[in-house]
């Protein structure tokens, strides 16, 4: 005997199946919304471990501590080290370096230790929320704390020159990966007495890179990742962007194997950069090795010294076309042999 089809109970399937559909999308958008709140701490890997001390570089280091700029919405105090050059050597010029996202500047200061047997007295900073410095890290903070440090910088260059006039004015500004992007935006808003910026291995945007990360999760991580990137900084924040403004020389450096942030990254950058620029594509480079060679160091170092005695003044863009590093050792650059 054939029944006949009871519509009482297909409204019932269907009404458990809408709300089983209305059930999973809402535990998916409150995970998502729940991610959007912290959507910015992608981007940041801050730990208070000990991974090195200048000590160990034949540095004599002196700690600093800056305060984030008046009227900062979350105001913190930050640690950096100051490395000074050796007793008796003469100073070239003077670097703050903004490291990437990882850990603190304990782990990212093999890459500049080099630095002060050059002749090159260092800034090293640790963000809001790294290794010994205060409060929690955001992207629009980390800016602030740039623009902090350099305005310290100036300051202690002021003073340091009233004692020896020998020492060069101005400043270069290095930033890798997230400080990269990070010292594009502060040198963009506040580049006074900077002579040059180096940009290694940055991102061009903030929602773009976290996509582009998102997507090598696969599913399902990758649609939240996706959903969530709305609620970072849009276009008109991003690098991308700030590079356009620059009104200091810039040089970038990125690897041709950079896995986490690829090479067209650095490629949009030095696109939009104004000129003077340049671009070291390091052959094989991985994120952020490239300082750790030989011949890439001596090719920062020869444009660094061109820009101190080239004298720019302040705020001001000198007109001349894109630049690269010299055939030779670009070469050289890519010949090296790839950090353990």
């Amino acid at each position: 005997m054939l029944r006949r089809p009871d519509p009482h109970r297909r409204r019932s399937r269907a009404l458990q199946s809408a709300l089983r559909s209305a059930l999973t999308l809402g535990l998916a958008l409150s995970f998502g919304l729940s991610l959007s709140g912290c959507a910015e701490r992608f981007f940041f890997a801050a730990d208070q471990r000990n991974y090195s001390a200048p000590q160990q570089f034949g540095l004599a280091a002196e700690d600093v501590w800056i305060d984030s700029p008046r009227g900062a919405e979350h105001p913190a105090r930050m640690h950096a080290w100051w490395l000074p050059v050796p007793p008796g050597q003469a100073v070239q010029g003077t670097v703050l370096h903004l490291h990437g996202n990882g850990a603190n500047v304990s782990n990212h200061l093999p890459l500049v230790a080099w630095l002060p047997a050059e002749g090159w007295q260092v800034l090293t900073l640790d963000y809001r929320g790294y290794g010994r410095s205060e409060g929690v890290a955001t992207l629009e903070g980390v800016v602030a704390d740039a623009r902090a440090a350099l305005d310290h910088l100036r300051t202690r260059l002021q003073r340091q020159r009233a004692l020896d006039s020998a020492v060069p004015p101005g400043l270069v500004v290095l930033g890798q990966s997230l400080g990269g992007a990070t010292a594009i935006r502060a040198v963009a808003e506040d580049p006074a007495e900077v002579r040059l910026l180096v940009v290694d291995s940055a991102f061009d945007s903030y929602r773009g890179i976290t996509r582009e990360l998102g997507d090598a999760l696969g599913a399902p991580w990758s649609w939240l990742v996706q959903a969530n990137s709305i609620a970072l900084p849009g276009p008109a924040a991003d690098p991308l962007q700030a590079i356009t403004r620059l009104r200091v020389p810039v040089l970038l450096i990125h690897g041709s194997a950079d896995a986490m942030i690829p090479i067209g990254h650095g490629e949009r950058l030095h696109a939009a950069a104004p000129a003077p620029k340049g671009f070291i594509r390091v052959e094989g480079g991985q994120h952020i090795d490239a300082l750790r060679r030989p011949a890439v160091r001596e090719v920062l170092l020869q444009r660094m010294r061109e820009q101190m005695q080239a004298g720019l003044a302040p705020n001001t863009r000198t007109a001349g076309t894109a630049r690269t590093a010299p055939a030779a050792a670009a070469a050289a650059a890519a010949a090296a042999p790839a950090p353990r």
